[in-house]
């Protein structure tokens, strides 16, 4: 007999503080008979400890499943008297770590479920926990999750702030994130500046703020009014931004490109954008503005200021682009005869003059596009990883400008100047401490070329300076932002949507 109640003692050992009587079989599940071992109680609302019986109660919780199969376990507990005049009569005696009050699980049982759906959340949650013999639904399992208690927030010095979709296009919250440790701080509900000054003004020893190029962050900081705050931006933003402006710089000179191979027909496309563009410089020579000139062509601003800043329309006309087909050998054999009130993509293909009609003639710089050309110039990682006598940005547009020449004509300058402008840049991307002056210098070369979208970038620069001038020099960042932000993604693919905003913090946080 003494060797069951070691047995039972052992299988059952989170139940240890109670009295076990009897355990029974029931098939699909195992009854367990306790009672509680006596002694004194202590009155939940004053505190006084009575052991004066009043009557008995039966309780019956769900403890971890033995075996394969879930545990009931069926306990009489004893309601006390309370001896304090004015209080409560009588209260139920508690177990803390077996029997907690108004719950019908066992603390290690709940604390188990808790485990499955801080990973997995309602649904899958809810499946697992059935094939483990804890079946719960999948209301309960959210229920569960969102009574997990958070991690006690503190406040970091490097704070990476950063915006997600909630709803993309519609809807974004903000996440905080300790950049040093990379540990979520705090998810905020929006992304406006007023929540984050809040945030801020409650947290006052936050010292370096690492951002994006974001208006509202940069507004909510300055309002924030601590002058121990630095702003840093982030380099990779930064970094992204130049790409930007050179891929559209490079765009500009597809027309060059084409120069390289037979000269492309005149679309409607082409006709369309030297028309757009002697209206726009029309208006402007007339001392129209711009925002009058949108309104009188039809136009989008961003657009009739893209017409401005171009001196000349073969600048906006992009060469043709066309891959190699399986259907290229066989074009001459091809015959389309729709209508040509309605053309179809097939009589396009038949009847446009292609470069590219040969197999040989797939190499034509003709077909290579805007992004492509630029890709070994403004590579997606570790821009500054190469010295600066062999940077890729160098010889991708050294490339570049030699497409843009013939055997008669000297490369093309601006492409030429666009390298060396990269590079240089490209190196400022390794923080130190005189990279504040040198990228004062670049500003400087920079509007000296003929290089308007990149004359775009370095007026971006001007205007967020001082973060601009903490990335270079500062080895803060926010990468650490942008991952969680990955794995935000991945939670909401999994729950979200559910229980809204506060499910998905609760989640964020727990991660």
């Amino acid at each position: 007999m003494s060797d069951v109640n070691s047995l039972v003692g052992v299988v059952f050992s989170g139940l240890s503080p109670l009295v076990i009587e009897h355990v029974r079989d029931d098939g699909d599940e195992i009854r367990v008979l306790a009672r509680t071992p006596g002694g004194w109680g202590a009155c939940p609302d004053c505190g006084t400890e009575s052991a004066r019986v009043h009557s008995y109660h039966e309780r019956t919780v769900a403890d971890v499943p033995v075996d394969g199969r879930r545990v009931v376990v069926r306990v009489r507990i004893r309601r006390l008297a309370c001896p304090t005049r004015g209080c409560r009569q009588t209260f139920r005696e508690q177990l803390p770590g077996v029997l907690e009050r108004y719950q019908r699980r066992t603390a290690r049982l709940s604390a188990q479920i808790g485990a499955v759906v801080r990973e997995l959340a309602g649904r899958a949650g809810a499946r697992l926990l059935r094939v483990l013999a804890m079946a719960v639904s999948r209301h309960t399992a959210v229920r569960a999750l969102l009574r997990l208690p958070l991690p006690v927030q503190r406040t970091p010095r490097v704070l990476g702030v950063d915006d997600f979709a909630l709803r993309r296009r519609h809807r974004y919250a903000t996440i905080l994130v300790d950049a040093g440790t990379r540990e979520r701080v705090d998810v905020l509900p929006d992304r406006r500046a007023d929540t984050l000054e809040t945030w801020l003004r409650d947290h006052p020893g936050v010292q370096i703020v690492c951002r994006d190029g974001s208006g509202a962050y940069a507004e909510a900081i300055r309002r924030a009014r601590c002058p121990t705050r630095c702003r840093v931006g982030d380099r990779w933003h930064i970094w992204h931004n130049l790409a930007e402006a050179l891929l559209k710089e490079v765009a500009a000179h597809s027309r060059c490109w084409a120069k390289a191979g037979p000269p492309p027909r005149e679309g409607k496309r082409a006709a369309t954008t030297r028309e757009r563009w002697q209206q726009v410089h029309g208006l402007l020579d007339k001392g129209v503005g711009l925002l009058e000139c949108s309104r009188r062509l039809g136009l989008a601003l961003n657009t009739v200021k893209r017409y401005a800043r171009i001196p000349e329309p073969d600048r906006l006309i992009r060469a043709p682009q066309y891959r190699p087909t399986l259907v290229d050998p066989y074009r001459d054999h091809l015959r389309c005869g729709a209508k040509k009130t309605r053309p179809s993509p097939f009589c396009s293909y038949c009847e446009r003059s292609r470069s590219s009609a040969t197999p040989a003639a797939s190499t034509c710089p003709t077909a290579t596009s805007p992004r492509a050309a630029s890709r070994p110039t403004v590579p997606r990682s570790r821009p500054d990883a190469s010295p600066a006598t062999s940077s890729p940005a160098l010889t991708g547009l050294k490339s570049i400008s030699g497409r843009c020449s013939t055997p008669s004509s000297p490369p093309c300058p601006e492409t030429t100047a666009l390298a060396g402008l990269v590079r240089s840049f490209a190196a400022l991307l390794t923080p130190a401490d005189g990279n504040t002056d040198r990228l004062t210098t670049w500003i400087t070369e920079a509007p000296a070329e003929d290089l308007p979208h990149l004359h775009a970038f370095t007026r971006g620069l001007d205007l967020d300076r001082e973060a601009v001038n903490a990335a270079l020099a500062l080895p803060h960042h926010n990468g650490g932002t942008e991952g969680i932000n990955t794995k935000t993604k991945l939670i909401k693919r999994q729950m979200y949507g559910r229980a809204g905003f506060p499910l998905l913090r609760h989640r964020i946080l727990l991660g």
